[in-house]
């Protein structure tokens, strides 16, 4: 592999740097919430199904009172 003169390097980071698209700070906000409210459904859906497994192996299991 050729090596890179650190400024073409430096040069080819700015101008690939340039390129990107930035989400804006609403699509940012956006984002986050969405991420917090599947985070929320995801909890809840799994501490259900824990709940659900835990009832049905106790009451398997004769555990059940």
């Amino acid at each position: 592999m050729a090596k890179t003169n650190p400024f073409t390097f430096i040069q080819q980071v700015r101008s690939e740097a340039s390129k990107v698209i930035w989400p804006t700070r609403r699509e940012t906000a956006v984002t986050t919430v969405m991420v917090f409210l599947m985070v929320l459904i995801a909890s809840i859906f799994f501490l259900v199904a824990d709940q659900l497994m835990s009832w049905g192996v106790s009451l398997l299991l004769g555990l059940g009172n």
